[in-house]
């Protein structure tokens, strides 16, 4: 299998995932200025997504840092790549999947950017 299809599905459950994040915190983040009136919904919408994307942009390069550095055991990830891709793959999934059941239910849950 080339990287072409497995980038292509991680770039798409990578969105779903963001979305979901969204659909989860944004609302925590913006309702008052939208209920008090400050903010519309389009500029809410505007504000958040470019906020988010400049935290994802700017600091994400630390998460990767400390994925890189301790939560992957690196003789694995180098005898079977593609254990660690569709591990990851299934990670994005199934975090977004049950992030949308919570938030759709009213659950309590607590997502980091």
């Amino acid at each position: 299998m080339g990287w072409e299809l497995p980038l292509l599905i991680g770039a798409l459950l990578a969105l779903y995932m963001a979305w979901a994040i969204g659909a989860n915190d944004v609302a925590n983040a913006m309702g008052t200025s939208v209920g008090s009136g400050a903010l519309t919904i389009t500029g809410a919408v505007l504000v958040a997504g470019v906020l988010e994307f400049s935290g994802a942009f700017l600091a994400g390069g630390h998460v990767t840092e400390a994925v890189r550095k301790g939560m992957l055991d690196l003789d694995i990830a180098q005898q079977k790549p593609q254990l660690v891709l569709y591990g990851m793959l299934a990670a994005l999934a199934s975090a977004g999947t049950l992030l949308l059941a919570a938030t759709r239910f009213g659950l309590p849950v607590s997502t980091t950017h």
